[in-house]
C-alpha cells in the first residue's frame, strides 16, 4: 500500500486539528472553506470519507513510519 509521508500526514492532521479549534470558537465562512479542503485532502490521502477516520489513519501512518525508523523532515 501506498502512503503519504509522514511530514505531509503531519502537517495535515495538524491543519485540520487547527481550523477544527478555530471553527469551534471563531466560525466563519472562510475557516469552514479551509477546514472543508484540509479534510479532503486527508481523506484523499488515507482513502477514507470523514475526518475523524482520516485523523486516525493517518496517526497510525504516523506510527507505523515511526517503528520503521523514518525519519520525519519538513
Amino acid at each position: 500500500m501506498i502512503t503519504a509521508h509522514p511530514s505531509l500526514l503531519r502537517d495535515l492532521i495538524e491543519r485540520c486539528e487547527t481550523l477544527s479549534r478555530r471553527l469551534a470558537t471563531h466560525p466563519s465562512a472562510d475557516t469552514v472553506r479551509r477546514l472543508e479542503d484540509a479534510t479532503y485532502t486527508l481523506c484523499v490521502i488515507t482513502g477514507t470519507r470523514q475526518l475523524d477516520t482520516a485523523l486516525f489513519v493517518a496517526r497510525q501512518q504516523m506510527a507505523a513510519a515511526l517503528q520503521c525508523h523514518q525519519p520525519l523532515r519538513r
